[in-house]
C-alpha cells in the first residue's frame, strides 16, 4: 500500500517532495546516458546567468526566491566546476558579478538541445485536463514510476540534437528567399522591397553588419532568422521563418534563443517589429522579455502595427 498516495491531499507536501526527488533522479539519468556532466540542482541558477549575462548573488536570491546560503552553496558549486567565474563590477569595484565562463559559453551551447527536449517531455505528460492537482500529480508519478517519462525525454532529445544553428551559408542562399517568401505569403502579401532584400541578403543584411542564421537538420535549413545592424550596438530581429513542415518543433524559438544568446555574447540591444494578428509570435515575444514600445511615426513596415525591445 502507498500511504502517501493514499492520504491524498492530506500529504501534498510529502507528495511534492517525492514527486520532485523522482523527478530529478530521472533527469540526472538522461543527463549521465548523454554524458552531460551536470547536476539538475544546479539548473536554475546556471541558466539565469546564462540567461541575464551577468548576475550577483543578491539578485540569483532575488530572482530564485530560495535562500541566501542555498544560493551561495550553489555559486560555488558552480565556480568549482569552471563553468561561471566571478569578475570585479566595472561600476563598483565592491560588487562582484557572476558570468559565464569560456568553459560555461560551450557548455551553454551543447546542453540546450538536451532542455529543450526535457521541457518537451514533461509538457507532453502534464498538458492533459484533470479534475484535480492530486490527479495530475498520481498521472506524472506513474509515468516516472513506468520509465516512459525517461523514454521520452531521450527521444525529444535525440530529435531536438539533430538540429544545428548555423551563420549563414551560400548553400543556404535561396532556402532564406523561399522560406520568408512563403512565410509572407501565407500571413500577408510580398512587396516588391521584400523580394529585393530577401534575394540580396549580402548586400541588405550581411555586408552592412548584419547576421543571418539557419536551423539545420541533415544539411537542410529548417528555419532562419536576422539579425540587421540600425546601429551601434543595436539590432531588429527580423526575417524569422520555418519551414511549414517543421513547425510544431519550436524551431522559431531555437532561433530566437540563438539570438538573444548571441546578444548577450555581443552585448547588443534587440529590437523588432511584428503585427498583433500573429498573437502567438507576440505571445513567444514576451515570453522571451521582449516588451511593447510606441511604433515611430516613419516605420519601415506597412504591415507593422507594434514594435517590440528586448529587455534582459
Amino acid at each position: 500500500m502507498d500511504t502517501i498516495k493514499s492520504l491524498g491531499e492530506l500529504s501534498m507536501g510529502s507528495r511534492l517532495k517525492r514527486l520532485s526527488d523522482q523527478c530529478m533522479k530521472n533527469i540526472q539519468m538522461a543527463y549521465d546516458q548523454h554524458n552531460i556532466d551536470f547536476d539538475p540542482y544546479l539548473f536554475p541558477a546556471f541558466h539565469n546567468v546564462a540567461k541575464l549575462g551577468s548576475t550577483t548573488n543578491a539578485e540569483l536570491f532575488e530572482s530564485l526566491k530560495t535562500s541566501q546560503p542555498a544560493v551561495t552553496q550553489t555559486i560555488n558549486k558552480l565556480l568549482k566546476k569552471g563553468l561561471v567565474e566571478s569578475a570585479t563590477d566595472e561600476t563598483d569595484k565592491r560588487k562582484k558579478t557572476i558570468v559565464l565562463s569560456e568553459k560555461g559559453r560551450k557548455f551553454h551551447q551543447k546542453v540546450r538541445p538536451v532542455w529543450r527536449g526535457m521541457e518537451r517531455a514533461v509538457k507532453k505528460f502534464t498538458q492533459h485536463p484533470a479534475d484535480s492537482l492530486i490527479e495530475h500529480l498520481n498521472n506524472f508519478e506513474a509515468v516516472l514510476q513506468s520509465g516512459k517519462f525517461l523514454a521520452t525525454v531521450n527521444e525529444f532529445i535525440a530529435i531536438e540534437m539533430q538540429i544545428s544553428i548555423t551563420n549563414y551559408q551560400e548553400a543556404f542562399r535561396q532556402d532564406f528567399y523561399d522560406l520568408n517568401i512563403e512565410w509572407l505569403e501565407t500571413h500577408f502579401y510580398v512587396e516588391d522591397f521584400d523580394r529585393e532584400v530577401l534575394s540580396k541578403p549580402e548586400k541588405y543584411i550581411l555586408d552592412p553588419g548584419g547576421h543571418i542564421f539557419f536551423a539545420v537538420e541533415n544539411n537542410k535549413a529548417l528555419g532562419t532568422v536576422a539579425l540587421m545592424k540600425a546601429g551601434e550596438d543595436r539590432y531588429e530581429l527580423t526575417k524569422m521563418a520555418v519551414h511549414p513542415d517543421a513547425r510544431g518543433r519550436k524551431i522559431g524559438q531555437q532561433l530566437m534563443q540563438h539570438c538573444l544568446d548571441f546578444a548577450v555574447e555581443n552585448n547588443y540591444d534587440i529590437f523588432l517589429y511584428s503585427n498583433t494578428v500573429l498573437e502567438n509570435a507576440i505571445h513567444i515575444y514576451r515570453k522571451y522579455g521582449f516588451v511593447e514600445v510606441p511604433v515611430e511615426p516613419d516605420s519601415p513596415y506597412v504591415r507593422s502595427n507594434i514594435k517590440m525591445e528586448w529587455r534582459r
